[in-house]
This record gives C-alpha cells, sequence and structure tokens, in this order.
C-alpha cells in the first residue's frame, strides 16, 4: 500500500469513461460499484493504483477503473501483477481473475505468487463455471454440473479456492458475497491495508450459466453463513446453532442452549493455519460457509525483499555500468566479411 495522503474522492472518481458491458444481473456489476466505493473512501492516488486482469468476463474490470490496468493473457495476471510490483513497489497492485482464469490455466502461477508472499490485492470471482467461454465447467464446479463441456454431468471434484489459497501460503485469506456491499467493503479496506499476498474469494453469480449457485447462501444468510468477528464464537441461525470441535478435530453442528456459547470454537484471524484450514472445510452443504476474513500473518514480502536485494548489491558494488558488462567476458565482434574479432 503506498504512503499516500489521502484524497476527497467520491465513487465517481474511480469510473472510467467506458460503457460497463456484463449481462444483466451479473454480481460483477455490484462487486465493481463496491471496488470503486471503497477505494473512494480510502483516498487512494489513482495514478499509483493498478488492476491486473487474465481473460473472463471479471477480467474486463480494469476498463471500468479510472486507474491504470492491464488486460493480460488467459492465467497470467499474478505473473505480470508480480513484475510490476517488484519494478514499481510504490504502486498499489490489484489482481482481478475467475476461477476458471485463477484457478485453471492460471493455478500454477496462483500458487506461486501466493507461496512467494507478493504484495498483491488479488480477487478471485467464483461462479463455479466458465461464463465467457458459453458456460463449460470450471475447477469450482459441484459435481453434476451440466454444462456444454459435461452434458451428463461433471464427475471433476471441485477445488476448494480457500483452501489452496492457505496451502500456497497467503497471508490474508478472505470470502466475500456481490450482494453483500458492507461485508465486501469491510473486507478491501482491511485487504488494502495488509501487507502481502491478499487471496479475497468473490462468491459471484452468473445468471446466464449458473444461476442461483449460491442462492440459499445468500438468500438465507442467518442460517447459511458464518460471520467472522474476532474473539467471537462460531455461531449462525440468529445465535442458536454453533460450531464446536468434536474427537479427532471434527467440526460439529451445535445447539446454543441458554446463550452459552463456551463449547463453541472462538474466531481468530491470527490464529494458527491449521484452525484457518479447519475454517475453509466448513461448505455447503454441509455446513453454513465463514464469511470475513478466515486468516492474515505477517511475513516479509517477496517484492521487499528483492527490492533490498539489489539495495545490498549497489551498495557493495556500486551502481554498475551496463556498456561495460555487454563487453565483459567472451566478447568478440563479427566483421562485414563474416570474420571474428
Amino acid at each position: 500500500m503506498s504512503e499516500a495522503v489521502k484524497l476527497k474522492l467520491s465513487k465517481k472518481d474511480l469510473e472510467s469513461d467506458q460503457d460497463v458491458r456484463w449481462c444483466p444481473g451479473c454480481g460483477d456489476y455490484a462487486i465493481l460499484a463496491t471496488v470503486q466505493r471503497t477505494l473512494a473512501q480510502l483516498g487512494i492516488k489513482r495514478e499509483n493504483t493498478v488492476f491486473v486482469s487474465g481473460i473472463g468476463c471479471s477480467s474486463r474490470f480494469p476498463y471500468y477503473m479510472n486507474t491504470y490496468g492491464f488486460h493480460t493473457i488467459h492465467g497470467r495476471a499474478p505473473t505480470v501483477a508480480s513484475g510490476l510490483k517488484i519494478t514499481r513497489p510504490d504502486l498499489d497492485v490489484w489482481v482481478i481473475t475467475g476461477d476458471g482464469d485463477g484457478l485453471s490455466i492460471g493455478g500454477n502461477h496462483m500458487v506461486h505468487v501466493l507461496r512467494r508472499n507478493m504484495d498483491l490485492k488479488i480477487i478471485l470471482f467464483n461462479n463455479q463455471i466458465y461464463g465467457l467461454t458459453k458456460g463449460q465447467y470450471s475447477p469450482t464446479s459441484a459435481v453434476g454440473t451440466r454444462a456444454p463441456s459435461t452434458p451428463t454431468g461433471s464427475i471433476d471434484h471441485p477445488l476448494n479456492p480457500i483452501a489452496l489459497a492457505l496451502g500456497a501460503g497467503a497471508t490474508f485469506v478472505a470470502r466475500a458475497a456481490d450482494t453483500d456491499a458492507k461485508g465486501m467493503g469491510k473486507i478491501l479496506e482491511e485487504a488494502y491495508r495488509h501487507k502481502g499476498a491478499v487471496f479475497i474469494e468473490m462468491l459471484q453469480n452468473c445468471p446466464v450459466f449458473n444461476d442461483g449457485i449460491w442462492e440459499g447462501l445468500k438468500d438465507d444468510p442467518a442460517n447459511k453463513q458464518i460471520i467472522l468477528a474476532e474473539g467471537k464464537p462460531l455461531v449462525f441461525a440468529n445465535g442458536t446453532k454453533g460450531i464446536k470441535l468434536g474427537a479427532g478435530l471434527v467440526p460439529e453442528i451445535v445447539d446454543v442452549v441458554n446463550g452459552d456459547t463456551s463449547q463453541l470454537v472462538v474466531h481468530s484471524e491470527k490464529g494458527s493455519p491449521l484452525y484457518a484450514s479447519l475454517l475453509s472445510q466448513l461448505v455447503q452443504p454441509d455446513f453454513p460457509m465463514p464469511m470475513g476474513v478466515l486468516y492474515r500473518h505477517d511475513k516479509t514480502t517477496y517484492d521487499a525483499l528483492a527490492q533490498q536485494q539489489v539495495t545490498d548489491a549497489i551498495a557493495k558494488q556500486g551502481p554498475g555500468d551496463l556498456a561495460k558488462l555487454m563487453y565483459s567476458g567472451m566478447v568478440w565482434e563479427v566483421g562485414a566479411d563474416g570474420t571474428r574479432h
């Protein structure tokens, strides 16, 4: 995050002059509006902010932000963003990707950018389908998903994005829904202030090819969501149910009797990776899904370490001379007659 003086901005200041072109009812509209509103409230410097995307419906995002941006190639947004952040550490770099772009062809890039703890803010739009290419099943699609590529139903077991991010070493992991502007805004603000690899799973609806995939979770948040709060027990259903750990650290849904939450798991964003991994396994249909910041950890970033290496080398060896380097060692010139000198 750049240490910029807070500016007075409105959401309109973050809107570009491009017509927003997503399908009617697409969850991307709500995510875009919340990102614009939140960054305006934070008073960012637009000239110090960059949005980098890959390929997919979500990847049109940079066109609609009145900041700098790159619309790159399929799955490679983390790579482009990494190079940018290392060479320009003063910039705030956001990565916009989808479940297909970021977890299929770009899965390897995603794993290593998180492992290195690059100071990037990655938002992964998860609608459990390939929307741009007309509805093929994706790495996060549920077993049985019927799509043009799986007319009799997918037999793949879906990938858990949160579990992947935690396993790869992300230092800020969160989940939000496109319909919850308040919760999303809070997470974006926390992500902006975090120094390190941010991974936000954004549950997003595709009304054309996978409509209603998150319908139960969004329409019945009291019973289908656990709103995470630091130092508070994992409760849902208006506080009448909660999560405890049974034998073998197996999570169980239990009733909360007379307000007694002593047996329930208490949330800590800075808890152990083991606890965060347990949270990642609470998924539909067996459990309500945790929403909010699941995990955060402070650790030196790859880009900071790389920049320090360069600084140390210059201090030890001087600024260097490119021309001298080019003509050092085994160097020769080829004459017009083809002879070497």
